[in-house]
């Protein structure tokens, strides 16, 4: 356990607030909500190809659920050849079902240690951690932008996080059954499909709000600026992107 804490140290936690604090020295004013913002965006563009191949994969996977219900509503008592049925639609789509929860897991340790970050690393007796070439700021400044305090917890920011979380969830939520399938004898499945989507689509802001206001505003901060980010990459993703037309199985 100590050589896994030492390593997530040197590999992640250290290189991360060393480049915070690299950040904070050389923002005009030292203002640390700007540095936090630069910090988001850096580590958005080095996770981009993982979060790009999650969210492509959860649409697509949206996208196929109408020909996933009815493969299951056709092969309804035959196991076997309902999975044979899953495998080669996958296939034929070139969709990997596990491709949408892989990119997530690996992000999970750099998020940890982004946490663990904005949590304990700013404060003095973690400065033996930075490497020589960055400048101890000595006492940070915790007030950003002139008025907001990131050492502490704030509602407003909770909130307006959890609208942006309402937003991304909703581009990627399927709230109606396809016309399609609507009329179709397995209806019912689909209008219960759509009910848990919708549940998704406030249970996550929701979460998001309660969490947010427990948290200090500096990491909520972060959490804003990367859901925000992530609506722009969904946006790109999606703009040009066409729904494929749904075949009904007989």
């Amino acid at each position: 356990m100590a050589l896994l804490s030492q390593s997530f140290t040197v590999i992640l936690f250290q290189p991360l607030l060393n480049l915070l604090v690299f950040l904070y020295d050389v923002v005009p004013g030292h203002d640390l909500g700007v540095a936090i913002i630069l910090l988001t965006i850096l580590i958005k563009l080095i996770l981009y190809p993982l979060a790009r191949q999650s969210i492509k994969s959860q649409k697509a996977l949206q996208d196929l659920q109408p020909k996933m219900e009815e493969i299951k509503k056709q092969y309804k008592n035959e196991k076997e050849k309902q999975a044979k049925a899953m495998m080669e639609l996958y296939k034929n789509n070139k969709v990997n079902p596990l491709s949408s929860c892989l990119p997530l897991l690996i992000q999970l340790p750099f998020l940890i240690a982004v946490y663990q970050v904005f949590r304990v690393g700013l404060k003095s007796n973690t400065w033996p951690l930075l490497y020589p070439f960055v400048q101890n700021p000595g006492q940070l400044n915790l007030l950003a932008f002139g008025f907001l305090d990131l050492s502490k917890a704030s509602i407003f920011l909770a909130v307006i996080t959890g609208a942006v979380q309402y937003w991304q969830t909703k581009m990627l939520s399927t709230s109606m059954p396809p016309k399609a399938v609507a009329k179709t004898e397995g209806a019912k499945d689909e209008d219960m499909m759509a009910v848990m989507n919708k549940q998704m689509l406030y249970f996550m802001p929701v979460m998001t709000i309660f969490i947010g206001v427990s948290l200090p505003a500096g990491l909520v901060l972060y959490w804003f600026v990367m859901t925000l980010l992530t609506v722009g990459q969904q946006a790109l993703m999606f703009r040009k992107k066409k729904i494929p037309k749904v075949e009904v199985i007989n």
